[in-house]
């Protein structure tokens, strides 16, 4: 059974604007989600992408993919909360790889659990700050039809940064590692990067700048 440490942190809104995720403070601010500031600048891209592998095609990828995401997401938090698994038959081969990656977490400070910064002004929902081989650490969960490499996560590290300094500002408590988690298709093993937070947060810093020079909330 995994040990979970309880904070009272303050409650934050979710609502939608524009197509874009924003979060209510209890004290009156507005703020973007961080996943909205980290994919700042990526919509030529995208957009790129969906032309060339044309637009159904993509649809069909990016909800495939979103789905996924989502179900992997919520099978590591039944487990870590020790409920009952149960795995889709098409999750197996991702499942299979992230599972022992669990045995490595404990001392659970956050769950799914909704952050935000004023000095960063933004928030968001960590998937998991807890300790990970006995060092706390933000830990992301993704999944991937490809092997990554860290320069195709970097926007997965800034995020984790961004969420480091949420986490410091609401609880006093300091974390320097961030582990990226990805489930990749017909692979034995998942892809684990951990990474120090300091170089990501810059970055963040300044994604987060050319966001506001653009984006009035």
């Amino acid at each position: 059974m995994k040990t979970f440490i309880h904070h009272e942190f303050p409650k934050l809104v979710q609502k939608n604007e524009n197509g874009s995720r924003v979060y209510l403070t209890p004290t009156g601010e507005k703020y973007p989600s961080v996943t909205s500031v980290t994919g700042f600048g990526t919509k030529k891209e995208i957009m790129e992408w969906r032309d060339r592998v044309g637009h159904e095609e993509a649809n069909r990828i990016s909800t495939r993919a979103a789905n996924r995401g989502t179900r992997i997401h919520k099978l590591c938090e039944d487990h870590l909360l020790g409920e009952d698994v149960k795995v889709d038959m098409f999750d197996q081969e991702i499942w299979k790889q992230v599972r022992p990656v669990l045995d490595h977490i404990d001392n659970i400070h956050c769950l799914e659990t909704r952050l935000y910064s004023h000095v960063l002004k933004v928030a968001g929902t960590v998937d998991l700050i807890a300790e990970y081989k006995g060092k706390l650490a933000i830990v992301d969960w993704k999944t991937s039809r490809r092997l990554k490499t860290i320069d195709d996560i970097e926007g997965y590290l800034m995020q984790c940064s961004a969420y480091a300094q949420c986490f410091q500002e609401l609880a006093n408590i300091e974390i320097n590692d961030l582990v990226v988690v990805i489930g990749t298709d017909d692979q034995e093993k998942p892809s684990i990067f951990t990474e120090d937070k300091s170089k990501w947060l810059k970055k963040f810093k300044h994604k987060r700048y050319k966001y506001y020079a653009v984006n009035k909330l």
